[in-house]
């Protein structure tokens, strides 16, 4: 319930105060979704298979977010950061559909 309620909290706190994100982070936003997704994704197969924790997500997500903004910004600074960016979305979107498959036969038992 707390989560659900911190949600809701933090989308009326991102429609009021409508936040801007720096030009020099703009690059980087899209692949830390991806990441955040993919730790989204794996914490509720954790969850479905009873093995979630609250610790290991939040290191998780933390980690996923900023090692991908990290391997996109080298990529930048020797002139490979597309390449690096498409890396970057082919494994964590091939993680993303393992764990969405593990979800589905988890939920529907198929």
């Amino acid at each position: 319930m707390l989560a659900v309620i911190g949600l809701v909290v933090g989308i009326i706190l991102g429609l009021v105060l409508d936040p801007t994100l720096p030009a020099a982070l703009q690059p980087y936003l899209p692949i830390m979704i991806v990441a955040a997704l993919d730790a989204l994704f794996g914490a509720l197969r954790a969850y479905l298979s009873h093995t979630f924790s609250d610790r290991v997500f939040i290191v998780s997500f933390i980690s996923n977010v900023a090692i991908a903004g990290l391997i996109v910004w080298v990529g930048d600074q020797i002139g490979v950061g597309s390449q690096l960016s498409t890396a970057v979305v082919v494994v964590l979107g091939i993680r993303i559909f393992t764990n969405a498959a593990a979800i589905r036969r988890a939920v529907f038992h198929a």
